[in-house]
């Protein structure tokens, strides 16, 4: 008790001391650029884009070594120790695998660079050969990280492969890049035996595990696959050293693979000079980078915005630990109880994350407040109330004296689900919801820095600064980055709209990538260059410019439908605000343009819906029942609304109907990309009778 009155007198005793007035601080300011006419924005710090933050440094290779020469002794890789896998099985008979992890065990700068050395010179004496292309087919791990700079040593263009990619995906990517070397884990190499026989060009398959399948003997015979493990190519290597190949500024680093939204995917060209822009501006972003900093990575490293995150970590001196989405956390899936989680094993300072992981930490946090109840729930419910008083600026900052009083009395326990370090979260990937941005922000007493940017601009576009307390936005343009934005007439957004100007987005600078592999007609489409000689890319999303020169995501062309009566409904838009409901896990917006209203596929959060059932005494033999009661239909469905209200949605805008589905949607199923996309199309197609039941 006596916390909860100090917890209550002394805010009070701060607002009436501390109280200050908030000024617009400008991020970004209007410029004069060529190209199709719109309103321009750049960083407010930079008058022209930067190319690199390191002088005489121009490509990524230049960077690692630089980086390994001034930082020897300094842990880079971390990778846990597994210990042991357990089989775990629920009240549903079901088996789950729980593993039982170590610390973490580090290769240091120095060992990491012989590492790469060896792995590039062991590549050429396997054999391949100039010219040739590699792909990496794997989870994100420290061999991953090894294998890309040591094919980056002999200028060897790398195919980023997403490990989730369906079969047909899979084939086009590595046929379509006559990809010679596969470098992948032994769960990819089984799915590459599958398709053997479907594969052009693979004359050599590296296995970063020493553990291969016994499978691979009928490979062996059939296509003459040199199939060896990653470490005896780093031996063979060491034991028979070759020259690097350096490459130029110019060529190509990376062909990165999309995660195919929509249709195959599509082979995005990125020169190292493209990649080296975007780590420069983020190195002037992210507040005190240096080598003292941990970061935990766990995203796909095939998504430019790992891969780009662990080259700015690897450049200034800092150490990456290796996890995955399945063991991030002390509770998570593949975690057995009572040991650690990769964040609790690593207690990072520096995170990256996609809207969809962070969502998933929200209402994890906010279960086990509501279950706690009593007297923690009042404590919490007041700092959290507080907190968002002061970061809306209704007293002395953001940042101040409070914040220490609230982190120390309730929200210690919640950051140390991430190790409680964290004092700086990279999001991007999607747009991040206002509620979950708030959220992480004041629980973890940390600012998010929120990102746009596409793969086509190797994730540089604009970027929230640690300072902008606000949600919703995205930020000033990076200061390699400048950002138009051009009339969409058709949908009625103009950069003469008022208050602020509209328009699709368009991104130009040195990280703005060349085009797609062997689609010269795809990158015509979307791809300028400028009478001053600088590339643009139209990227089909529709922003609007804050007076302090931040953009805002508000639509997207591809995701605009216009309705029976000449509504337009914003799919995203309608997807991002219903998401709040705890009820929802994800969901996805239809709109038939022949009918005045839209419908939604909701899969439920199993939790939430069996906790409410429990405590409305709805009785059910499985969950999939539950999701077709209709008291749970109407629960789910009021609640979706409530949300759609606080965001202010119109009446068109809200479904009609609601279908509830039991099965989560993950990378494996196919109906969702590795950053957790929707693939519109496949869902659209898998739920063709469900979709069409809903407008019966």
């Amino acid at each position: 008790m006596s916390a909860y009155i100090v917890g209550v007198l002394v805010p009070l005793v701060f607002t009436l001391i501390l109280r200050t007035s908030k000024k617009e601080k400008k991020r970004g300011l209007p410029i004069n650029v060529g190209g199709e006419p719109g309103y321009a924005i750049r960083n407010c710090r930079f008058t022209d884009a930067v190319t690199t933050s390191w002088e005489g440094i121009s490509t990524l290779v230049e960077l690692f070594e630089q980086a390994c020469q001034k930082h020897p002794h300094k842990p880079l890789l971390g990778t846990r120790k597994l210990i042991s896998r357990e089989a775990e099985v629920n009240a549903d008979g079901k088996s789950f695998e729980k593993l039982h992890l170590g610390e973490y065990e580090w290769l240091t700068y120095r060992k990491s660079f012989e590492a790469v050395s060896c792995f590039a010179s062991g590549l050429a004496q396997m054999g391949h050969k100039r010219g040739e292309r590699a792909a990496i087919f794997a989870d994100t791990r420290e061999e991953w990280f090894i294998a890309l700079q040591g094919c980056f040593r002999r200028n060897v263009p790398v195919i980023t492969i997403y490990s989730s990619l369906g079969e047909e995906a899979l084939c086009h990517s590595l046929n379509e890049t006559e990809a010679t070397t596969v470098i992948c884990g032994t769960k990819e190499l089984k799915k590459l035996i599958e398709i053997s026989g479907q594969l052009d060009a693979v004359e050599r398959i590296i296995c970063m595990d020493d553990e291969i399948p016994s499978s691979i003997s009928l490979v062996d015979r059939s296509h003459a696959w040199n199939i060896t493990s990653m470490a005896k190519v780093e031996k063979l290597g060491r034991e028979n050293p070759v020259e690097p190949d350096l490459p130029l500024p110019s060529d190509t680093a990376v062909i990165m693979y999309t995660s195919g939204s929509t249709g195959l995917p599509k082979g995005v060209m990125m020169t190292h000079a493209n990649v080296l822009a975007t780590v420069s501006a983020v190195m002037t972003i992210v507040p005190s980078l240096g080598s003292k900093d941990v970061y935990l990575a766990y995203l796909p490293l095939a998504h430019i915005l790992e891969l780009a995150a662990e080259n700015v970590i690897a450049s200034v001196g800092s150490a990456i630990g290796y996890g995955s989405p399945l063991t991030l956390t002390d509770t998570s899936n593949k975690i057995k109880k009572g040991t650690k989680g990769d964040a609790s094993a690593l207690s990072p300072t520096i995170m990256t994350a996609v809207p969809a992981i962070l969502d998933r930490v929200r209402d994890g946090v906010r279960k086990k407040v509501d279950a706690k109840g009593g007297l923690s729930k009042k404590l919490f419910d007041l700092a959290y109330s507080r907190r968002l008083s002061a970061t809306n600026g209704s007293w002395f900052g953001a940042w101040g004296l409070e914040k220490l009083l609230w982190s120390f009395l309730v929200f210690r326990k919640i950051q140390a689900i991430l190790g409680g370090r964290v004092r700086f979260i990279l999001s991007g990937g999607a747009p991040l919801s206002g509620d979950t941005q708030r959220f992480i922000n004041i629980c973890f007493g940390t600012p998010i820095g929120q990102g746009y940017g596409l793969t086509e601009t190797c994730a540089g576009g604009t970027f929230s600064e640690f300072d902008d307390t606000s949600v919703g936005r995205v930020g000033a343009p990076l200061p390699c980055s400048f950002v138009k934005l051009i009339d969409w007439v058709e949908g009625g957004y103009l950069i003469t709209d008022s208050p602020m100007p509209r328009g699709e987005i368009v991104i130009g600078g040195p990280n703005v990538t060349p085009g797609y592999f062997k689609n010269e007609a795809k990158t015509r489409e979307v791809y300028k260059a400028d009478e001053r000689g600088m590339r643009w890319f139209y990227t089909g999303d529709i922003g609007q410019f804050h007076a302090d020169g931040c953009l805002e995501i508000i639509d997207r062309k591809k995701d605009i439908v216009k309705l029976q009566y000449g509504e337009y409904v914003s799919l995203g838009k309608v997807e991002a605000a219903l998401s709040v409901s705890p009820y929802v896990d994800n969901i996805m917006i239809y709109a038939n343009p022949f009918h005045n209203y839209c419908v939604a596929l909701v899969v439920v959060s199993h939790p939430a819906l069996e906790e409410w059932a429990s405590k409305k005494g709805v009785s059910f033999t499985n969950f999939s029942e539950l999701c077709e009661r209709d008291e749970a239909i109407k629960e789910v469905y009021s609640s979706m609304v409530k949300a759609a209200k606080d965001a202010h949605l119109e009446k068109f805008e809200i479904p009609g109907k609601i279908k509830l589905l039991h099965v989560p949607w993950i990378p494996e199923s196919g109906l969702v990309t590795a950053a957790l996309k929707l693939k519109r199309d496949v869902i659209r197609r898998e739920f063709s009778n469900v979709l069409s039941k809903l407008y019966s």
